[in-house]
């Protein structure tokens, strides 16, 4: 019948992977490609032609390698499709926004919630990841596959496997040197390696529990008490935290900024903004747990299991915690404490489009305080504020219409249509909603000074990037990440009242820590030492406001 005549005949998976780990090296690794000709190991040489062959080669045989061990009949195509899905579109983010794939970057992904990821959707990536992506499916779709004995298609799939890393052992060696040099100076290279940095990363997140353990929670702080300053208080403190997202120090107008980006913040005298401050990561899902940890970076990243965090100990030492989240969640950190969320609430002037702006934090939060156990409240009260920020990339549903002050701003998710100037102006009016929102929570606190000693602790979790060498957003592996992904403001407002029971003077703070360089490993044992919450887990060194209550 004619429909014989026209049918595929069936193919030896040889014939199939092949030629989709050709595509895969070839136009799927174009962001690689660029990036690698902008090296010093790219030239019009016919060393540099060999070098790139020999790099593609190698590319090809990885992924040759990956497909051989899902070369069965049942098994391929399904993984051939992953794989070109993947590809597909870490090819698209990687050139549109100049992000890394690594495992941080994957665990974003699997965090990020429907807003966020609506956020990222675009015509733009739709057509990119068809072009890249329909093409080799279409054709691994049409194509039947040859049915092997089990035994068969085990030595096959082991030749072409050993094959594989025989090719890769070769091209390596062939420009090795070249190879060795780029691969040190060049260490981005590594992340752009398409889709194999993504197979990496999802080995890695996965072998994760054989390098850690994951399950168990174990204490900390559990012998937290209330320090001298409880003894027959008048007031109880009340201090709140508000953790940024995604703040650049740079752009405060309060550090320096040429733009008045802060003007309320500026227009006070009775707060510190540390100008010389640096996170713990480039994204939400790591610094956000380190920051909460009492462990610092290094051990927080070496760790071999997860412990409570100073909510818990703050908790422990018996005073009232609350958490509201305007953003994705809190990634574990608010799990044992009281919580909530304000991103589902319907208020027609501070929500539209299925989010909401940041004083939506403040809408009602008196009753949500009283709703806290009242002898915890007496005693003493911490709220963290979880800001929506300046999450991009879409910068202008991050302000108010009133607030925009920086015009044209960028209205597009897909950042690389817009100028870089309209980037900024974006960003900085999410800035200065930012600044509103402080402005807003000090008057907040300042009404609640006839009950309460009360004090506000702002940092961001981590930076960003607008354009800068055509790099967007953040998340980039921290030792390849450029600063303004890692320099955050970090500002502090004590009340007079908090002042006198603390030790700790704003003037001093203003003196001593302006530009003095500290880091995110010093938020746990910083807020202990302002709450007076005495436990083993508390480090006087890391305490930033230590050495102003030594000199009061």
């Amino acid at each position: 019948m004619p429909t014989n005549l026209t049918k595929p005949r069936a193919a030896h998976p040889v014939t199939i992977v092949l030629p989709l780990a050709v595509w895969l090296a070839s136009v799927c690794n174009w962001p690689l490609w660029r990036a690698l000709a902008n090296t010093h190991a790219a030239g019009a040489t016919a060393h540099g032609w060999l070098f790139f062959f020999a790099f593609g080669f190698l590319i090809a045989a990885g992924n040759t390698a990956v497909l051989a061990l899902f070369a069965w009949r049942w098994t391929l195509k399904p993984a051939g499709t992953l794989l070109v899905l993947f590809a597909a579109f870490g090819a698209y983010f990687m050139l549109s926004y100049g992000i890394a794939i690594d495992s941080s970057m994957l665990q974003n992904v699997f965090q990020t919630d429907v807003r966020e990821t609506g956020d990222l959707f675009s015509w733009r990536m739709l057509a990119m990841v068809l072009a890249l992506a329909a093409p080799p499916l279409w054709w691994l779709w049409r194509r039947p596959l040859r049915h092997a004995s089990g035994l068969r298609q085990v030595m096959r799939n082991t030749a072409l496997l050993l094959t594989c890393v025989g090719l890769v052992v070769a091209s390596i060696l062939l420009v090795f040197q070249e190879f060795s040099s780029t691969m040190r100076n060049q260490p981005q290279l590594r992340y752009l390696i398409n889709p194999l940095n993504t197979v990496y990363a999802l080995g890695d997140l996965a072998a994760r529990p054989l390098r850690m353990d994951t399950h168990t929670l174990l204490p900390l702080g559990r012998d937290a008490k209330l320090g001298a300053s409880y003894a027959g208080q008048a007031k109880p403190p009340l201090l709140v935290l508000v953790v940024g997202e995604t703040g650049r120090s740079g752009n405060f107008g309060i550090n320096g900024y040429a733009r008045d980006t802060t003007p309320q913040l500026s227009a006070r005298r009775d707060l510190s903004s540390a100008r010389n401050a640096w996170s713990c990561g480039t994204s939400t899902a790591t610094a956000l747990p380190c920051m909460f940890s009492n462990l610092g970076k290094t051990a927080y990243e070496a760790r071999k299991s997860n412990y409570e965090n100073l909510l818990d100990v703050l908790q422990h030492a018996g005073l009232a915690v609350l958490w509201l989240d305007n953003q994705s969640g809190c990634k574990g950190i608010c799990a044992r404490v009281p919580s909530a969320s304000t991103t589902a609430l319907k208020d027609p002037q501070l929500c539209t489009g299925g989010e909401c702006l940041d004083p939506i934090l403040l809408v009602g939060l008196d009753e949500r305080l009283a709703a806290l156990p009242a002898e915890q409240r007496a005693r003493g009260t911490v709220v963290v504020l979880h800001q929506m920020g300046s999450h991009g990339p879409a910068y202008a549903h991050r302000s108010a219409p009133a607030l925009k002050k920086f015009k044209p701003e960028c209205q597009s998710n897909a950042l690389q249509e817009c100028s870089q100037a309209e980037v900024v102006n974006a960003y900085d009016n999410s800035i200065v909603e930012t600044d509103a929102f402080l402005s807003d929570t000090l008057h907040w606190l300042e009404r609640q000074e006839p009950k309460a000693d009360t004090a506000m602790i702002y940092v961001a979790d981590h930076g960003e990037s607008l354009g800068e060498n055509n790099i967007y957003l953040h998340g980039l592996p921290y030792s390849i990440a450029p600063d303004v992904q890692k320099h955050v403001p970090w500002i502090t407002w004590l009340s007079p009242a908090m002042q006198a029971r603390s030790g700790v003077h704003t003037d001093c703070l203003q003196r001593d820590l302006a530009d003095r360089h500290i880091t995110q490993d010093s938020y746990f044992h910083s807020v202990l030492g302002l709450m007076d919450v005495q436990t083993s887990a508390y480090q006087a060194d890391r305490d930033l406001f230590s050495t102003c209550r030594a000199h009061s």
